[in-house]
């Protein structure tokens, strides 16, 4: 059993740290003060940060990202909310296949939805702009708000909402007062990982973004295909430490292992 113990401990040791040496390895690197990629270094430095900070690029795509992941995020809650409602209130026929069709972005390879997206933008010629860009990363993170927001509701008794309803209440009234309290955090916990989603897609998005509508990641992936230097450490160093922030806080609201698992109330 001691064995078995210590077996277990060298085996989950191993595995943090092929999970998070890369990580430390691409911040460590972010403070270098050379102008090429160099680990170790002959000194900290945060000339790269100030580079990043004067990168009208760089920011620009930032920017986007943030709003594209609120705009994103916000859409598939409310879309998810009624949706995880139905699902789980009403026995309807073909309510599998409702759900399947619903979550089925988990299951197609980012390459295949971003060929789609762009065959379809091109015929409806309708590419190129914010809120297209937005519709097809409110497909892709639809998923994940509903995942949350249907753990929330799944064993939601209806007693308290019919006692409110006999009492006078409006159906709206009813489900602001009463029903969303009760989902809140499955509800947020689905907005913020949806927002984590939409902030870091790339595969999809290089299909779909144009030089008007480039992400932070299609920004990235543009600059390490010109060039490698310390500045995209530096930009994956801030991605690194703002996602652990928000996983913190996705964690204190509502549990990572209901995230990564599914679980129900």
């Amino acid at each position: 059993m001691h064995k078995n113990g210590c077996f277990s401990l060298l085996f989950h040791v191993a595995f943090v740290t092929f999970i998070v040496a890369p990580l430390v390895v691409v911040m460590a690197m972010a403070f270098t003060s050379k102008g090429y990629l160099s680990l170790p270094t002959d000194g900290l430095s945060l000339r790269w940060f100030k580079a990043l900070w004067e990168n009208q690029e760089m920011i620009d795509a930032f920017v986007l990202s943030i709003k594209l992941g609120l705009v994103s995020a916000t859409l598939a809650a409310l879309l998810a909310i009624p949706a995880a409602l139905a699902i789980s209130r009403y026995d309807f026929p073909g309510r599998g296949a409702v759900t399947g069709f619903l979550l089925s972005p988990l299951m197609i390879p980012s390459v295949v939805l971003g060929i789609a997206f762009l065959r379809f933008f091109s015929l409806a010629q309708i590419g190129g702009s914010f809120w297209a860009l937005a519709f097809t990363h409110v497909v892709v993170v639809l998923p994940y708000a509903l995942r949350l927001t249907l753990a929330s509701t799944i064993g939601l008794e209806r007693d308290i909402e019919r006692a409110a309803l006999s009492l006078g209440a409006s159906r709206w009234t009813a489900f602001y007062r009463v029903i969303f309290p009760r989902i809140r955090t499955g509800v947020v916990g689905g907005w913020m990982l949806a927002f984590i989603q939409s902030f870091d897609e790339l595969t999809m998005t290089v299909f779909v973004a144009t030089p008007g509508t480039t992400t932070l990641p299609v920004a990235m992936y543009n600059q390490i295909s010109q060039t490698i230097d310390p500045l995209i450490t530096a930009v994956s160093t801030v991605l690194i430490v703002g996602t652990l922030l928000l996983m913190l806080v996705l964690d204190r609201l509502v549990g990572l292992d209901r995230v990564l698992i599914g679980e129900g109330k």
